[in-house]
């Protein structure tokens, strides 16, 4: 995979976020995207960097060409990838970008409460593990 990859820094322990990666990795055009838990030692880093805390993460981050896109703004990169029904959530970028990052604020701020939470971190299957940063399974 090259280093130019896009890479989506997601909450490994959440199961929309998890639910999100893995219906990515179904309706990807190709494959390209690279997948790192914030939970890793990567993530902490990646997330480090770009003002994201890896302990209470209030967004995930789409890194493209070397820009973290946070929030609204990475779903709308992120999508670009795909094809499926997600592609809809593109409209998106019509949206003035306040009102889509409170859109994304209020779902990303209850999500543990509406979609749950998983105890470990999403485990990828044999085909795929080779594109995920996860942390070490204790």
């Amino acid at each position: 995979m090259s280093e130019q990859a896009p890479i989506w820094l997601f909450d490994g322990v959440c199961v929309l976020c998890s639910r999100g990666v893995q219906y990515t990795l179904k309706h990807e055009r190709a494959q390209t995207i690279r997948f790192v838990a914030i939970q890793s030692d990567e993530g902490r880093a990646i997330a480090h960097e770009h003002g994201v805390n890896p302990d209470d993460p209030e967004t995930f981050l789409f890194i493209e060409k070397g820009r973290a896109l946070p929030k609204s703004d990475g779903i709308i990169a992120l999508v670009e990838h795909l094809r499926g029904p997600a592609r809809i959530l593109r409209v998106g970028r019509f949206l003035p970008k306040a009102l889509r990052d409170v859109l994304y604020d209020l779902i990303a701020g209850n999500r543990y409460r509406l979609f749950g939470r998983f105890e470990t971190c999403l485990v990828p299957d044999a085909d795929t593990r080779h594109r995920f940063v996860l942390p070490e399974q204790k």
